[in-house]
């Protein structure tokens, strides 16, 4: 149905059932109608690709946004990242302040960054997941996840790093979860980044932190209580994360604390994967255990 033809029926309707029989006469008509088309316009995007042709409606540009977002996200949730991307990179071009897409795109990236086979092809991949989570915080300084953003990526790039690049990264990863935090309390994934610093930070030993603090200057101290209570957040906020509880074990096997190892560590392994991390997280709850006994 076209425009005018929309126009034609809501006339209609409007003659009947809004002014009045004796009221209405071709003045007041036209100018329903003038008054009707106007605000449509000014809705609407119109064009014609030639004189005569039959009008297109478009949508704007914040609704092809949208879609385009609505597209890779059923890609994202089931890890395609590929895919996902060339329907965010699209959308970026668009809106490339949008906060919430610029969070997607660094997530998939990531996610890509997982899968390359070579050292080399991390580190590429990985880079452009930094770029853009440093981009999203440096535009939404007042948003949890787009703080968060940065700790996540620096935290997947950690093992590719050297010592000192280590060193650099982990006090970044520290002051983004924090700050990630002051502004949503409730952000699980934070407290479960924390919680893994405190853990990584603690089992730094006497002597590689005085040799770590007179190469690298000072170093950050912490211990394995902190990285529980963290953990412990993480569960009363979303009880619905593998990682949480396997993360918990991992803190409790490092403190010698086998019993509660197990408990959590198999609470986690009895939960189905959902996230991208899930099966490694796993994995590594699994060989934890395998020490232990």
């Amino acid at each position: 149905m076209s425009v005018f033809s929309i126009l034609r029926n809501d006339r209609s309707r409007v003659s009947k059932a809004t002014v009045p029989a004796k009221s209405m006469n071709s003045s007041t008509s036209h100018k329903l109608i003038s008054a009707t088309v106007t605000l449509l316009l000014a809705c609407l995007y119109l064009s014609a690709e030639s004189p005569g042709a039959e009008v297109v409606l478009k949508l704007p540009d914040s609704a092809v946004t949208a879609n385009l977002i609505l597209k890779g996200d059923a890609f994202d949730k089931v890890f395609k990242a590929t895919e996902a991307l060339e329907f965010y990179l699209q959308a970026e071009k668009i809106e490339p302040w949008n906060v919430r897409l610029l969070v997607r795109v660094a997530r998939q990236y990531r996610h890509l960054m997982s899968d390359a086979t070579t050292r080399e092809k991390k580190l590429q991949l990985g880079g452009m997941a930094l770029d853009y989570s440093r981009r999203v915080a440096g535009l939404a300084p007042n948003d949890s996840e787009a703080q968060l953003a940065t700790a996540i990526t620096y935290g997947k790039m950690l093992p590719l790093f050297g010592t000192k690049e280590q060193v650099e990264a982990s006090g970044r990863i520290k002051d983004s979860a924090d700050r990630a935090l002051k502004i949503d309390p409730r952000n699980d994934t934070a407290w479960h980044i924390l919680g893994r610093w405190h853990r990584t930070v603690a089992d730094m030993g006497g002597f590689k932190r005085t040799m770590g603090s007179m190469i690298y200057g000072k170093l950050p101290s912490s211990t394995n209580e902190a990285s529980v209570a963290c953990f412990e957040k993480a569960i009363a906020i979303n009880p619905n994360r593998l990682m949480f509880y396997v993360e918990l074990g991992l803190t409790y096997a490092q403190m010698k604390k086998k019993d509660e190892a197990r408990r959590f560590i198999a609470k986690g392994l009895s939960m189905p994967d959902v996230e991208k991390g899930d099966p490694e997280t796993k994995q590594r709850g699994r060989e934890a255990l395998a020490k232990m006994h």
